[in-house]
């Protein structure tokens, strides 16, 4: 069975300076209940591993807001005007990843590889600093994969077992940081004594901790 603890129980877990990954793309799939004690507890100097930064007041971007990301690892930060302030004024250090190249640099981390190939970015701002491949006429960038200390993943069901079912969208990048991170905490909507095989797209054997969002945290 896996350990079910309350969210300030498993945010008390990541130190400053951690490096998280962060499920969701903008709201949908987002841990908030895991975010918002985050914030609440005030973890500081953190590295960020996320698809974007939401909105200034929803999930993730109330880290931002808050100043507690010094480092910050993403695809998309349009609907987030504090995040772009921020970069242009030297507070936050902002790595830009094409999406599919960030859940692929992920991906990898989780299967064991020592990174991938991939066209996107070739002859931009991308490809500087970075190594460089020609397979069959065509060139390559080199991008290593990306892991981090901690993954706070979003699942529609748990169970004891720590197996998580989704609905719909909320899928995202949720399953993909479930295989990357050192330790891997689940906020999940409602607690079952156990998912049918058939549903299950995150296997427990990757989740650590479950934090069940409508019981008291």
């Amino acid at each position: 069975m896996k350990k079910i603890v309350t969210a300030k129980e498993a945010i008390n877990l990541i130190k400053d300076g951690s490096s998280i990954m962060i499920g969701g793309f903008l709201d949908c799939g987002a841990p908030d209940v895991l975010i918002d004690e985050l914030v609440h507890q005030n973890k500081k100097n953190l590295t960020m591993i996320s698809n974007d930064t939401t909105y200034p007041h929803a999930d993730k971007g109330k880290l931002i807001v808050n100043k507690q990301v010094s480092k910050l690892i993403t695809s998309h930060i349009g609907t987030n005007p504090e995040t772009g302030k921020q970069m242009h004024d030297g507070e936050l250090d902002v790595e830009l990843v094409p999406m599919g190249t960030l859940i692929e640099k992920i991906r990898a981390k989780g299967s064991g590889l020592g990174g991938v190939l991939t066209p996107t970015g070739v002859g931009t701002l991308i490809e500087e600093n970075k190594q460089t491949m020609e397979i069959d006429g065509k060139k390559f960038i080199f991008e290593k994969p990306l892991g981090a200390d901690f993954a706070l993943i979003y699942g529609t069901k748990a169970d004891k077992y720590g197996n998580i079912s989704f609905y719909g969208t909320t899928k995202n990048l949720n399953t993909v940081m479930a295989t990357a991170a050192e330790t891997v905490i689940v906020q999940a909507d409602e607690l079952v004594d156990c998912i049918d095989p058939n549903d299950v797209v995150i296997p427990g054997l990757f989740v650590d901790y479950v934090v069940v969002k409508n019981e008291k945290n």
